[in-house]
């Protein structure tokens, strides 16, 4: 089983690219931010628990979604892989996805950086806003406020896992189809 996580700002494209990746590697895609946003749609208890932090542009709670991908990886570990797009988000939820992954004899394969200039980002958060009506992609200001807690508190992750050996860092910008051709490298470097 490889593990992947994908990795940048709100808006490099990760949910784009696990879609790619998903299609034709046949591995499972988890985004955190897509079952947060369905648990608050639902009205769930944790989406009630998440959804004034995230009208403010901060994070989840770190127990809520440890405890949501522990129960994710528990329950997929006969897939053929798992890309991760938007957990880990800290340096707590790398060190407890971690202990999660090697509790199921696993481990992150590879972090990828999808790298794109912050104005390009802002950008292209503004317009995917207007075509899918979410609330926190519609502000500028509630993006930004985004992009800060991503530099103050998830950006350190990628220390985590260069660390470990497991970090690369690509170039976001482009077409769709020019990063995902870069992605692929890294992947079928793998050994997939």
């Amino acid at each position: 089983m490889i593990n992947i996580v994908l990795f940048g700002v709100p808006g490099c494209g990760k949910g784009t690219q696990a879609a790619l990746l998903k299609a034709r590697y046949g591995i499972e895609h988890v985004s955190t931010g897509e079952v947060i946003r369905e648990h608050i749609r639902r009205g769930t208890e944790l989406g009630r628990a998440v959804q004034a932090s995230i009208e403010r542009g901060e994070l989840a709670p770190d127990e809520v979604v440890i405890s949501m991908i522990a129960d994710y990886v528990a329950s997929h570990r006969d897939a053929r892989g798992c890309i991760f797009d938007g957990f880990p988000r800290t340096e707590p939820q790398a060190k407890a996805f971690d202990r999660i992954l090697a509790e199921n004899g696993l481990q992150v394969d590879l972090m990828i950086d999808i790298e794109v200039a912050e104005e390009e980002v802002v950008r292209r958060i503004l317009l995917r806003g207007k075509e899918s009506g979410r609330a926190d992609d519609a502000s500028e200001e509630v993006i930004r406020q985004r992009l800060a807690v991503y530099h103050a508190q998830t950006a350190v992750v990628a220390e985590h896992y260069a660390a470990c050996g497991r970090y690369t860092a690509i170039d976001g910008h482009g077409t769709i189809e020019e990063v995902f051709a870069r992605i692929s490298a890294l992947v079928d470097g793998l050994g997939q």
